[in-house]
């Protein structure tokens, strides 16, 4: 019988009664689990040295980061994130993988956090930036199945790319919006690519590429 990899959450959720913006994703490449980084890998949030979450909001906020296996370097996305009053609080707690990938589809018997409880817990967070959208084991979709055992549901508030809902806590009767962003991961270059929007860029433009078109969609919602 094939061994099974328990996938579980290295980082706690970084947040504080300031946070205005929750980052919510699912969990980082099993490396960042097990603790055998690559060189490049960031020992945070996001740290994947394929991840492209960082080099955008780099680009955005000329951040100057630096991508390296450093304290130096958490404690500059720490900083960015304190400032701007963004906080991240991936869902998934654990999970149960055959294959020991990254992907988000090999994920079996998960375990979710209870983003509900924090949002009760920090009452300024009004916006859930997801990255990614409602396919098979997505954030938006672990999150939709959150809220439905809370008695709660996302209504749409736009349909258009990136697709924004909204949903009210069931216990606070808050407002909460969400923002399903392109995927900061290579995985998703292939859907950024068929897209009409990028299409019409990269035709008006032949060296626009879907790290730009990302930066472009990012800027909006940081």
């Amino acid at each position: 019988m094939q061994k099974v990899f328990l996938h579980s959450h290295p980082y706690e959720p970084f947040i504080d009664e300031n946070t205005e913006k929750l980052i919510v994703g699912t969990l980082p490449p099993p490396r960042f689990t097990t603790g055998i980084l690559k060189e490049g890998d960031v020992n945070f949030c996001y740290g994947s040295r394929d991840g492209q979450l960082w080099p955008i909001l780099d680009r955005i906020f000329d951040l100057n980061l630096k991508f390296e296996t450093s304290q130096e370097a958490i404690e500059q996305r720490k900083s960015f994130l304190k400032q701007r009053k963004i906080g991240v609080c991936d869902i998934v707690a654990s999970a149960d993988r055959e294959k020991i990938d990254a992907s988000d589809i090999g994920l079996q018997n998960i375990t979710l956090r209870n983003v509900l409880d924090y949002l009760e817990k920090y009452p300024k967070v009004k916006t859930l930036l997801f990255t990614g959208g409602n396919s098979k084991n997505g954030p938006e979709y672990f999150f939709r199945r959150h809220l439905k055992e809370n008695s709660a549901s996302l209504l749409r508030i736009s349909d258009s790319i990136p697709r924004i809902h909204k949903f009210i806590h069931p216990v606070t009767k808050v407002t909460i919006k969400t923002v399903s962003l392109i995927a900061p991961s290579g995985a998703a270059n292939r859907a950024v690519g068929s897209l009409d929007s990028y299409k019409r860029m990269k035709h008006e433009n032949a060296s626009f590429n879907t790290l730009d078109f990302r930066v472009l969609q990012y800027k909006d919602y940081f």
